[in-house]
């Protein structure tokens, strides 16, 4: 079988596995798996603009936080309809993502990386004094997704016939559309004119403007991108917690997003997804763990050790697998494609002609 044929038969395999999972979970297993798709969102955003342009981003935190309090501000204070705010959270999160997007003409490489590192404790220092938005350092809360008959609130279930849904399985399955139609986007991205210019930015700058690829064009719209996606996935987020402090959306979040698209591979369309199951599963993981102390109980907390985690991820996919588990997906199919092929060895007579016609 093919490779695209073979990939072409997993995606069906692939939707039906995520349709049926929540109805195979417990509650608190769907609750991170409802994170996980909430975060690849905002993943997906992030590679657009690390993996297929090339732009080193730590400043992913602050892209959430826009859209987080953005539809805090339009469904919460004005009663505006989750089928405008959530949106409206990512046409928010772009425009900052536009004024932001021009620092990468000047900038590149380990500058930018401090400069997008700076509008994290910008932001975190304008939401913390403005209490009219923020609800100040002890934070507010965030309204729920209500779209026609569907109330996502605390509480409200979906009858499906004989299935019951409720508000985690809710949230799930609006992240798994959204984050479907946020897959198919970036994957149709890099066939379109603007997609294969990020990718020239990312392989060489100066050839790619050589060639006529307009790179400041290129550069933000890459950071337009991944800010509205990001600022989608920051308005699901804090509306799924229902409650958020600023001091939330920081650089250990930016860090969070940065290892996902590592992981999962950089450039490539199923790595946030992958990337995001995880790293952000991890610390549900981590507590689930015999060996692990509880918190406040001494010793190294469940933090301590997702953060080291972090860094031990980061460190060994860039060192042995940059392309992350994709890449790594890849190289073991590619091993049992070499093992499971037949030997075609001719069977060639070293003998000379004399010995082998005595």
């Amino acid at each position: 079988m093919s490779r695209s044929l073979a990939r072409r038969g997993a995606l069906p395999a692939f939707a039906a596995l995520a349709v049926a999972l929540p109805f195979g979970l417990s509650a608190s297993n769907l609750t991170t798996a409802t994170f996980v798709v909430i975060a690849a969102i905002g993943a997906t955003g992030l590679n657009v603009l690390v993996g297929y342009a090339g732009q080193i981003s730590l400043g992913h935190a602050f892209f959430l936080a826009a859209g987080a309090y953005t539809g805090a501000v339009l469904g919460e204070d004005h009663g505006v309809s989750a089928a405008l705010w959530i949106p409206a959270a990512g046409v928010v999160a772009a425009i900052f993502g536009a004024l932001v997007g021009p620092m990468a003409l000047r900038l590149k490489g380990l500058y930018l990386a401090i400069v997008t590192l700076g509008i994290v404790f910008i932001g975190q220092h304008v939401l913390l004094n403005s209490a009219g938005i923020s609800g100040g350092p002890q934070g507010r809360t965030f309204p729920p997704v209500v779209i026609g008959p569907f109330d996502f609130s605390p509480g409200q279930t979906l009858q499906l016939g004989g299935l019951t849904i409720d508000r985690s399985g809710l949230y799930y399955y609006l992240g798994l559309v959204i984050l479907a139609a946020a897959t198919a986007f970036a994957w149709s991205l890099r066939r379109t004119r603007g997609g294969r210019a990020m990718l020239a930015v990312r392989e060489r700058e100066a050839a790619a403007s050589l060639m006529g690829v307009d790179v400041g064009r290129a550069k933000v719209g890459a950071f337009v991108v991944s800010a509205a996606l990001a600022g989608v996935s920051g308005a699901l987020y804090a509306s799924y917690l229902s409650f958020a402090q600023p001091t939330q959306f920081n650089l250990d979040m930016s860090i969070q997003f940065i290892a996902a698209i590592i992981v999962g591979g950089m450039g490539t369309a199923a790595g946030p997804l992958l990337g995001s199951a995880v790293v952000f599963a991890l610390p549900s993981v981590l507590k689930s763990l015999p060996f692990v102390p509880e918190e406040g109980t001494g010793g190294i907390s469940v933090g301590d050790l997702t953060s080291i985690s972090y860094g031990l991820l980061i460190v060994v996919f860039l060192v042995l697998e940059p392309r992350g588990l994709v890449g790594l997906a890849d190289r073991l199919r590619s091993l049992g494609r070499r093992s499971a092929a037949p030997d075609f060895t001719p069977a060639i007579s070293l003998n000379t002609p004399e010995e082998a016609h005595p």
